[in-house]
């Protein structure tokens, strides 16, 4: 990065995790554009000096993340950094999963990720930028009733690994960070879409699941994010950094 102002591209930005890597990247300097299909999005933009500029858009489309990467140009003259954070959960048990549900899940969580890279990597490859991407545990290791989001998140790892090595002599980096149980309302909105007869039985499951014997929280992930985007991590390209309170190493 060049001493200009840095400007990251934060898809899912107006939900927990993104918004804290928002938060955390605008703490440390950085330009925003910050894109959600909620109008919530809109909120982040309060109080930055229109340094967070917001849109409102689905990641799933191309014209979506041609806008994005074209309002960070436009708006900033540059790309750093991509977050890949949008995307959908769903906890179903295999046989009961529709194809709408297959549908909805690839077209947020791995076209919409593969798509921003595409249309970001020109920007970032003039300023030897990063993407990180948002993978999950559940992409690592097999998680009953998780079958579809699995899938998608196991897509994300592999396209972590491949944009890495595609890119690498072009002075892009490309990591992933695969959070275990996140205290956020996403995972809360799953376990009433799935008519859990009791979320506080689950919740308790979950957190025994996981070794330091609680959830994670947003910001915890944000701090992940912004390392493996930051100089930190000049080295670091095609890692799966698993911020999971110890879940993958039982």
């Amino acid at each position: 990065m060049s001493d200009s102002v840095p400007v990251a591209l934060v898809t899912g930005a107006a939900g927990g995790i993104g918004r804290a890597v928002v938060q955390l990247l605008r703490g440390r300097g950085y330009a925003i554009v910050a894109e959600d299909i909620s109008p919530k999005v809109s909120e982040l933009a309060a109080g930055s000096g229109g340094q967070i500029v917001p849109l409102e858009a689905d990641v799933a489309l191309t014209e979506s993340a041609r806008r994005a990467v074209g309002l960070a140009a436009d708006r900033f003259g540059r790309l750093d950094v991509l977050v890949n954070n949008a995307g959908l959960f769903l906890r179903k048990p295999t046989e009961q999963c529709t194809d709408e549900d297959f549908d909805a899940l690839m077209a947020t969580n791995v076209r919409g990720a593969f798509i921003h890279a595409r249309e970001a990597l020109p920007s970032l490859a003039q300023t030897g930028g990063s993407i990180v991407n948002l993978a999950s545990i559940s992409g690592l290791v097999g998680m009953p009733g998780q079958t579809v989001y699995a899938m998608t998140k196991g897509a994300i790892v592999q396209l972590t690994r491949q944009l890495a090595v595609e890119h690498a002599h072009r002075g892009v980096r490309v990591n992933a960070v695969a959070p275990g149980a996140v205290d956020t309302d996403f995972v809360a909105r799953a376990r009433d879409a799935a008519a859990d007869p009791d979320p506080a039985a689950s919740r308790a499951a979950a957190i025994s699941q996981h070794p330091i014997g609680r959830m994670l929280t947003p910001a915890e992930i944000a701090e992940a994010i912004v390392f493996l985007a930051s100089p930190a991590a000049s080295a670091i390209t095609g890692a799966i950094l698993p911020v999971d309170g110890g879940y993958v190493a039982r």
